[in-house]
């Protein structure tokens, strides 16, 4: 095994070099997992779906996760065979070989820099409501860097520092989004509802592209899976935290769409949905209390992939595919501090160079790939390790032939210039794994 649990002391008391420490528990992976999840999306994507489906959208919502469903269910099933670092990577170079692990590891990698790239995107375009120089190019430098930078330094300094981060931001964008569902199904009840969309305003294209969003709306989770050589016991406790995450994410979306669609009558015109809706129910007020529980949502969520993603180089490190820097572990935090550090510095460059959108694209055509490989990884896994998951899915091969089903059919709503830079980043993957294999054999 190429991956160590902790610190080990041999019987004459010297000190291996430092390693890993497992501090997360059951409820503080799930909601780590919950936090990698909810992030920009269910602030800004029901006003999209609003104006793609209408009044059907809650409707396209629950579709959504049924289809992530079939995913996630998958990958439940092939992580309970692992309790070392990496995620999909890992699952995709035991199931397919080195060169599919290091295609899978950077496309990970991409799409992991991109989501929390976008949120920090839309934190600074948020924070304008208070301060509307915030977007301004020096300003807009400042709070980029402070808002990684700070979680960068939280990190490095211990793995319990940023999970009790995660667990906090968790808690805290969970009360707005709350409030807005209790505030609105009040409303509905009472017979305030002045919906003016209608409930079929939509075709096949209409859904196709509404499922294309929900894949970044419901994606994320496979963040939680990357630190499971820090968790206390991964192989039970991932299953628990994806299952979980995906009933708690599915309630509250599509009962945020029901509110949105039902009460606003501008509902797929509007830039700020939830605030606009508190703002029609509970004032000005309402709308600051969202706005503050957007910019909670947008940082909680950075927070969960700067603590989780580097976990991806460290374990392509550890196993060779990557420079060995990348597997260092501090000697006092037993953190991998230099793949913090390497992965905040994209996601800084990628918020500074890029905007929300097209980060938000760019992750969630990276995502289609890994999480077909990742159903697909499934049936190879029951071959090679026969009775080593800890979870069997029922119907397991026809979860993963129809999960593959989806991504590819996904992977065809992609625009050419999103194709281009998929293709790119396969080149580079390819590249490496060139510079890994040249260096085995020499």
């Amino acid at each position: 095994m190429w991956y160590k649990r902790a610190v080990t002391e041999t019987a004459q008391g010297s000190t291996s070099r430092p390693q890993l420490v497992r501090a997360i528990g059951r409820w503080s992976l799930t909601a780590l997992t919950i936090n990698s999840v909810i992030g920009s999306g269910v602030f800004g994507l029901p006003s999209t779906l609003a104006g793609l489906m209408g009044r059907a959208s809650p409707l396209a919502v629950l579709f959504a996760g049924a289809c992530m469903a079939v995913i996630m269910a998958c990958f439940a099933e092939v992580a309970s065979y692992f309790s070392e670092a990496g995620g999909p990577y890992l699952y995709a170079r035991i199931a397919f070989g080195r060169l599919m692990g290091i295609q899978t590891g950077w496309m990970l990698w991409l799409a992991q820099a991109a989501a929390p790239a976008a949120n920090a995107n839309l934190f600074v375009i948020y924070l304008a409501e208070f301060w509307p120089q915030a977007r301004n190019p020096a300003p807009r430098f400042l709070v980029l860097t402070a808002l990684v930078g700070l979680l960068a330094v939280v990190n490095v300094r211990g793995v319990r520092a940023g999970t009790q981060v995660s667990n906090l931001f968790t808690a805290a964008k969970l009360l707005p989004l709350s409030v807005v569902i209790l505030v609105g199904i009040i409303a509905i009840i009472k017979g305030h509802a002045t919906p003016s969309l209608s409930p079929t305003a939509f075709h096949a294209n209409e859904l196709m592209k509404a499922m294309l969003l929900g894949v970044f709306a419901y994606g994320g989770f496979e963040t939680a899976l990357t630190p499971m050589g820090e968790a206390k016991n991964p192989r039970r406790d991932t299953v628990f935290a994806l299952f979980a995450t995906l009933v708690s994410c599915a309630l509250i979306y599509a009962l945020i769409q029901w509110v949105v669609v039902e009460l606003l009558p501008n509902a797929a015109r509007s830039d700020r949905p939830l605030a606009d809706v508190a703002r029609l129910m509970m004032g000005h007020n309402g709308a600051a209390l969202v706005t503050i529980g957007a910019l909670v949502s947008f940082y909680g969520y950075l927070s969960a992939k700067i603590l989780a993603t580097p976990r991806v180089t460290f374990a392509l490190a550890e196993s060779g595919d990557f420079p060995k820097a990348f597997a260092a572990v501090h000697s006092r935090f037993h953190t991998p501090y230099i793949s913090i550090l390497i992965f905040a510095a994209l996601v800084w460059l990628f918020s500074l160079g890029g905007s929300f959108a097209w980060n938000l694209t760019l992750s969630a055509v990276a995502r289609l790939f890994y999480y077909g490989v990742g159903c697909a990884a499934l049936p190879m896994l029951r071959q090679k390790r026969p009775g080593g998951a800890l979870f069997h899915l029922p119907g397991g091969r026809v979860f993963a032939i129809l999960g593959v089903t989806i991504c590819v059919v996904l992977l065809t709503r992609v625009d050419l210039t999103q194709s281009v830079i998929l293709i790119a980043t396969i080149g580079v993957a390819l590249l490496n794994w060139v510079w890994v294999t040249r260096g085995r054999a020499r």
